[in-house]
């Protein structure tokens, strides 16, 4: 039986899959097909919110449709941690810094730093030439701070400052970098949360060592854009939710009737220890007398 059904298994396409069951009962022969849909890998759906991007890049903010953790299709609750949430406006973040391949570096002028409800870390308002555009935020950068880009890598490594973009062979050892690109000429693929940084561990070949915020470490090609410093606000994960209220406010959906206390399926009740008790030796029992009687 189980080659016959593995004999009629047939693959039609890459994301389609066809089975012709074909199983002879009592002399009858039945037939089923059923075709299957597989997603597409690399696919990923973020059940918080939609964005509307414009067709070119924009400081507009942009508006965007929250789903509260439901399908925008079927409107069923797909992710249940997300519900609700205060409406933010969505800005674009310009996740490529394209500078000369040689000679200086482009100098660019931070105009303002901001909060963006949609990410953790801050955002600045970043101006060179008659351009504008969005990149995240450092630890210390702030308002008026000039910023360079650069594509070159020199002999010997630079001596860069917090917000500068540079290649990882331009960056000496010990630097700490984010918005780190995975491929050379892809946007910044790694280090976006608030707080995060990584570290330039060795190099070796063409190759650059590169400490992750996971402490996992990855040889990445040395042309490969990073931008220098740690990303701002620092103590977002030690910031205090205080009520209900603001974790709704959050987009949290709450976790009602997960805990349970009195039937102790994810707790126990609490209940106090019985007294002490006092372990007595085992009682003997009494010899009962014999009677013996004689008769005369």
């Amino acid at each position: 039986m189980l080659s016959r059904f593995t004999a009629n298994c047939v693959l039609q396409s890459r994301h389609k899959t066809v089975f012709n069951i074909l199983p002879t009962l009592c002399g009858q022969v039945r037939c089923k097909t059923k075709q299957v849909e597989k997603p597409k890998p690399g696919a990923g759906i973020q059940y918080r919110r939609i964005v509307h991007f414009k067709d070119e890049y924009t400081i507009e903010p942009l508006k965007t449709t929250h789903l509260a953790g439901r399908d925008p299709v079927t409107g069923r609750v797909i992710a249940k941690g997300i519900g609700g949430g205060i409406k933010q406006k969505y800005h674009w973040i310009k996740w490529e810094r394209d500078g000369p391949t040689e000679g200086a570096p482009q100098e660019e002028r931070v105009i303002q730093i901001m909060d963006d409800g949609c990410r953790t870390a801050k955002i600045a308002l970043v101006g060179v030439g008659d351009e504008l555009k969005y990149i995240l935020a450092t630890e210390n950068m702030k308002a008026g701070d000039l910023i360079r880009t650069s594509k070159f890598i020199p002999r010997i490594p630079v001596r860069p400052n917090e917000g500068d973009a540079y290649p990882l062979g331009a960056l000496p050892v010990g630097t700490r970098i984010h918005n780190l690109e995975k491929n050379p000429g892809f946007a910044f693929h790694f280090i976006h949360a608030a707080g995060t940084y990584g570290t330039i561990l060795r190099k070796f070949d063409d190759k650059v060592v590169v400490q992750l915020p996971s402490k996992r470490e990855f040889a990445f090609d040395r042309t490969c854009m990073a931008t220098v410093g740690r990303l701002s606000n620092i103590n977002h994960n030690k910031e205090h939710i205080g009520s209900a209220q603001r974790n709704r406010e959050l987009g949290n959906r709450p976790r009602s009737g997960l805990w349970q206390r009195k039937d102790g399926r994810f707790g126990r009740k609490i209940r106090k220890l019985p007294p002490m008790s006092v372990i007595l030796p085992p009682s003997r029992k009494g010899v009962e007398p014999i009677m013996l009687t004689i008769p005369l």
